[in-house]
């Protein structure tokens, strides 16, 4: 798999997240794709019982020919997700 078909991957994912509301809060997730430099995140930002939410759910970097699950907030985590879209284990 190139770095296209890693940067589509990735991409998919992290939309598909994004779709997701949280179950309670006023809570936004904003997906963040950086081409130039691979950089790839999904976001949350809001209020929750009077708290401030915000943080990185997903951020994943392309290095070296390979995807580099840098954060995984997921509570079943994204490698299965990855590997479903195409990305070899040995990329990951």
């Amino acid at each position: 798999m190139d770095t296209e078909n890693h940067r589509a991957a990735v991409k998919h994912i992290i939309e598909t997240y994004a779709r997701f509301r949280p179950s309670h809060g006023n809570i936004r997730l904003d997906t963040v794709f950086d081409e130039t430099h691979d950089r790839y995140a999904l976001m949350q930002a809001g209020w929750d019982r009077g708290r401030r939410v915000r943080g990185n759910l997903i951020y994943i970097t392309l290095q070296d020919g390979k995807v580099v699950v840098e954060y995984d907030g997921i509570e079943h985590g994204i490698t299965d997700d990855l590997i479903r879209q195409g990305v070899e284990e040995k990329r990951l």
